[in-house]
């Protein structure tokens, strides 16, 4: 039985503003009894934090990107860690490993690494493979030598497991159970019923080719919820195609307003494309927050993604990636009112498997190891 206030720190490279999974990690292990607290960076952009029932910490940093913050974010964790009570520490991608590796071996802690992707193959480092190559290094000399690791879905873990010989346990990024969706929120600006998206404006996310098959839809309108790299791109983009009226862009919202948002969809929408193994095995949480507000799914033709939609018969899966198909099956999917119907009560079912209740267990097994 673990000391009921044994101190956690979790790491993470974000401002800690939208990072769901954190907030569930860091909540289920604060009402396990541990002393919790999550340190992540300040952005100039960032914005004050909600309450949490654990502690948050944001360093500051004065480079924001580059060589240059990668080198200063690992000294100033060790400055930070180094004098800090923990009994566990954890590094959320391999961003925030090799500075919590060296303040393991330093103090003799238990380091656990949760990696919620496969971060040497994110689009980002494939079209850069000299930088690529740098955090594969860096990978392969750390990773080998952990005991702990925590992954986002099988096909990832299978590959950790097969390259670095270790046991790799799969926490997939489900949301809590939503035992009755809240009342879908007014959104300015739309007047029909609406299919929707959320999660980050990135590349490789499907969103000009979503925003294209808009083009050929008069009955519903489009809901971009979320913020990235892409987010002016695709604003020019709906204003060259004359879509304003069509589409509506949200901008970041917090998780724990976002439930009122999907709830009034009629249709959610994950089309990340095969650009990359991070993006070919991706399980997206978007997909679970769709099922959790008991709305049809349209997804990529993807390992991970279609087999959810496979396994509950859901929603279905993209036919053709064109944007008229595109559009003529997300029309289709709408129309079809016994078919419909049936996979928005397959969503319930689904509802009361894929939920953080779920996985909330292995979470705990691991951590009172």
């Amino acid at each position: 039985m673990h000391n009921k206030k044994q101190r956690i720190i979790l790491v993470v490279s974000n401002d800690l503003t939208g990072d769901n999974r954190l907030h569930k990690v860091c909540t289920s292990l604060t009402h396990a009894g541990y002393s919790v607290l999550l340190v992540g960076r300040k952005l100039k952009t960032s914005k004050l934090l909600p309450p949490t029932l654990y502690e948050t910490k944001r360093l500051f940093l004065l480079f924001t990107k580059g060589p240059l913050f990668y080198i200063f974010f690992q000294i100033r964790l060790c400055m930070f860690l180094i004098f800090k009570r923990a009994a566990i520490i954890t590094a959320n991608d391999l961003d925030t490993l090799p500075a919590l590796y060296i303040v393991s071996k330093l103090k003799g802690i238990k380091l656990i690494y949760d990696s919620h992707e496969y971060f040497t193959e994110v689009p980002e480092l494939v079209q850069r493979p000299r930088v690529q190559k740098i955090w594969k290094y860096i990978e392969s000399s750390i990773v080998p030598k952990l005991p702990y690791m925590i992954t986002v879905c099988d096909s990832i873990a299978n590959i950790y497991e097969n390259t670095y010989h270790i046991p790799v346990h799969v926490i997939k990024n489900t949301p809590y159970k939503i035992i009755n969706p809240p009342n879908p929120i007014t959104i300015a600006r739309i007047t029909k019923p609406y299919i929707i998206y959320q999660g980050a404006i990135n590349i490789g996310r499907g969103l000009e080719l979503l925003i294209d098959s808009m083009q050929y839809i008069e009955t519903y309108q489009l809901v971009i919820i979320g913020h990235g790299d892409l987010f002016e791109n695709i604003q020019t983009q709906i204003q060259d195609k004359n879509l304003h009226n069509k589409i509506v862009c949200t901008g970041k919202i917090h998780f724990s307003r976002l439930p009122a948002y999907t709830a009034g969809a009629v249709l959610g929408v994950s089309l990340e494309e095969n650009i990359g193994k991070n993006y070919y095995y991706a399980l997206p949480n978007k997909l679970f927050d769709y099922i959790q507000a008991r709305i049809p799914v349209l997804v990529s033709d993807l390992p991970e993604m279609s087999a959810i939609v496979r396994t509950y018969n859901c929603g279905q899966i993209v036919q053709e990636r064109t944007a008229q198909k595109l559009a003529e099956q997300i029309c289709a999917i709408i129309e079809n009112t016994n078919q419909y119907a049936e996979y928005v009560n397959n969503a319930h079912k689904a509802s009361e498997i894929v939920c953080w209740e779920q996985e909330e267990q292995t979470l705990l097994n691991l951590y009172s190891q």
